[in-house]
């Protein structure tokens, strides 16, 4: 089989290795049908990588399932499936907590797209192995599309988690958003259907704004710290700056999030934030637990992930296209309709 292998700044190849097997009795071999970049991808396919390549990349795809293992119960050959970004047993207490990301049973920052906890592939193969298949994996319900659906492995659900339970907890909270990809516009589309009273999106890319607008969303280019204050903002830009700018710009006691992989380390401005009470979240999302939560939203009819993607291509186009760097292009097999 081919897998599709990052091997340096704006470069990426297919290569050859043996079709993976069935090793445990509760894997699963998956052909990934409709996969699509993860905002940090882009910062990996343009020089930002974690781990020196190469390595197999792609971490978001919806899948039908091909072979089960006989442990396996809750999906069959013919499924189709999403396949979430880390892996995890589902049965140790990290997991029974919800703690996904950080699963006991596999190695640390175990996942796919990025060989950190192992090599375990990635989604931009033409198969994959999934480990603990019964609870890794999770059904695509009936009647949505695989293309808008392929990034709920990660972008899409961990949109939801970072949104959506603070606007349970305090219905019309008004919403900043700082982006610089898909991340903020699907916040901003998920905010927009829970009640949001104000969203806020900053974006220095027009073409995103439009989308963002589409959405009935207030845009900008950019915002400055403290001009104008939010009970909730989201940070998905991998800037530190942003992130200040971020924490500056909240009510008393308000929730930042941020979802922008630093590879850099910054500052913030501490003091500021003590005077405020400023609660900050930065870390790995438990995908697995929320993607659940996200589909349902989605199969609701009430967002419209469709909009966001880019652009939809050929399979075989990936060694050309993927190092363009569009916002969110969506990869598809033959077997999947546009």
């Amino acid at each position: 089989m081919r897998e599709l292998v990052y091997i340096g700044d704006r470069k990426v190849e297919w290569r050859e290795r043996p079709d993976p097997r069935i090793e445990s009795r509760y894997d699963a071999i998956v052909k990934p049908v409709a996969a699509t970049t993860c905002d940090v991808d882009k910062s990996i396919i343009g020089g930002r990588a974690p781990t020196p390549p190469p390595f197999a990349i792609g971490h978001e795809c919806v899948a039908e399932v091909v072979e089960t293992g006989p442990g396996v119960t809750h999906v069959g050959p013919g499924d189709l499936v999403v396949v979430p970004w880390h892996i995890s047993c589902g049965r140790c207490d990290r997991c029974r907590a919800g703690l996904t990301a950080h699963c006991r049973q596999v190695p640390r920052l175990a996942m796919f797209g990025a060989p950190i906890g192992g090599d375990w592939g990635g989604l931009f193969s033409d198969l994959v192995r999934v480990p603990y298949a019964d609870t890794m994996l999770v059904p695509l319900p009936a009647g949505l599309d695989p293309i808008a659906m392929a990034s709920a492995s990660d972008n899409f659900s961990l949109a939801w988690r970072l949104v959506a339970p603070h606007l349970q907890r305090k219905p019309g909270a008004t919403v900043l958003i700082l982006s610089r990809g898909s991340i903020g516009l699907y916040v901003c589309d998920i905010a927009r259907a829970l009640g949001a009273s104000r969203r806020l999106y900053v974006d220095p890319d027009a073409g995103r704004r439009a989308i963002a607008e589409s959405y009935g969303a207030e845009t900008a280019e950019a915002i400055e710290a403290g001009q104008q204050v939010f009970d909730i903002a989201i940070e998905s830009t991998g800037n530190t700056k942003h992130l200040a700018t971020a924490c500056c710009c909240l009510e008393p006691e308000g929730m930042c999030e941020s979802a922008g992989n630093h590879f850099i380390t910054g500052e913030l401005p501490l003091f500021q934030m003590y005077l405020n009470a400023v609660n900050l979240r930065v870390g790995r999302d438990n995908v697995r637990v929320n993607i659940p939560h996200a589909l349902d939203l989605a199969q609701s009819g009430r967002v419209d992930p469709r909009r966001i993607v880019s652009h939809v291509l050929d399979w075989e186009t990936l060694p050309e296209e993927l190092p363009k760097l569009h916002t969110k292009p969506v990869f598809v097999r033959g077997s999947v309709l546009v």
